[in-house]
């Protein structure tokens, strides 16, 4: 049997695949398709060439297979939004391509700015696969040529591309337009801020898939854990901080919500900290990481999401005030010290009720901490 049999691909896609020398699926094609064939969001940080399309583009054939979503008219169910007529053309080609051995095939069509729009009009009658530039698809939309109030399956294709070639306000217009209920799928080179403020409007708990490099560098990181009882972490954080009078500080918490408790509490006790996270604003967020790389704030308190958009040269210092859910995340976010040689070190605070989880980490990363209890630690006054 094929190996994407074992991902859940339908029969009907296998000889296909065959013929199109997709023999083995590549990293994000093996966690992407059973989640997008499962109906979950998905946020997949991948390059260009890492087999991306297939990857959104068959378990999308497939959901539209087994649906076959009866809409009106002109009322695409599949919108895939791309930043340029090169990509669209690409994307349009892999889909046709892979619905060969589909009884019935979708009506596939790209269309984008720079060619006469009516033919697209004309075109858009019966479309199920939609491959657009935000651009061009509000023109056809303004046209009432197409409607996209019953889209079931929303794909933003290199995100940070379009909002690099300022599509921002026009994907704003799109996203309004969509239904509540539908599956996004959002892909993208890199976690940039305004990637990272899309990805909050858009993707309802999504998956996670990084296929960016890893960051090799564990072993420059000097990294510590502290068994803490819940009560005495924030205590245990403040003399952390003083007692190594640490500078340049980021500290990671599991949620927003944790990330402003933890930076208020910081504050009230005379150690300057802010948070960045989703909920803030853009502006707000750039404005904060700026001072924290100017050495101008002490702790920077920040959750996962921006766990990869934080690049500064030599961190000295990273702390863990709550463990992440993935062993890949703790590998991204201690990976920000120690960069370009330098040594960093990093400190992970795990509270008892934390310690099987935090052993799974550590095997995923095969190294192993000792625990350092804190009990005798004095923390009053801190």
């Amino acid at each position: 049997s094929s190996p994407f049999s074992a991902l859940g691909i339908a029969d009907a896609f296998l000889s296909v695949l065959a013929g199109e020398n997709y023999s083995e699926p590549t990293p994000i094609q093996r966690a992407a398709i059973p989640a997008v064939l499962f109906g979950k969001d998905i946020l997949g940080i991948a390059k260009t060439g890492s087999g991306k399309t297939a990857s959104y583009v068959l378990p999308v054939l497939q959901r539209w297979d087994e649906a076959k979503w009866p809409l009106k008219n002109r009322h695409v169910p599949v919108l895939v939004l791309v930043p340029t007529r090169e990509l669209a053309v690409q994307v349009e080609t892999v889909f046709n391509a892979l619905a060969q051995g589909l009884a019935t095939r979708p009506k596939v069509m790209a269309v984008f700015g720079g060619v006469s729009i009516n033919p697209q009009m004309i075109g858009m009658q019966d479309v199920q696969v939609l491959i657009a530039t935000p651009g061009r698809l509000l023109d056809l939309i303004d046209s009432k040529a197409v409607h996209l109030a019953q889209v079931q399956v929303l794909v933003l294709d290199e995100a940070d591309k379009m909002l690099d070639l300022g599509f921002k306000e026009e994907m704003d217009r799109v996203l309004a337009l969509l239904p509540r209920k539908r599956q996004n799928l959002l892909f993208s080179a890199t976690l940039s801020n305004a990637v990272n403020e899309i990805t909050q409007l858009v993707l309802h708990k999504p998956e996670v898939i990084q296929m960016t490099d890893e960051p090799q560098e564990v072993q420059l990181i000097e990294q510590r854990a502290f068994r803490v009882e819940p009560e005495r972490k924030g205590p245990f954080l403040r003399y952390l901080i003083r007692s190594m009078d640490m500078h340049q500080v980021l500290v990671f918490t599991s949620s927003s919500h944790s990330a402003d408790h933890v930076a208020d509490k910081l504050s009230k006790h005379g150690i300057e900290a802010e948070a960045v996270h989703g909920k803030k604003s853009n502006h707000a967020r750039l404005g904060t990481l700026a001072r924290f790389k100017a050495g101008k704030l002490r702790v920077l308190v920040a959750t996962d999401l921006l766990s990869r958009g934080i690049d500064i040269e030599a961190l000295p210092y990273v702390i863990n005030y709550e463990l992440p859910r993935s062993p890949k995340d703790y590998v991204h976010r201690i990976g920000r010290t120690g960069r370009a040689e330098r040594s960093g070190e990093a400190f992970t605070l795990v509270t008892p009720e934390d310690q099987p989880h935090f052993k799974v980490i550590q095997k995923k990363m095969k190294q192993w901490l000792t625990l350092e209890s804190t009990d005798d630690v004095d923390l009053k006054g801190v």
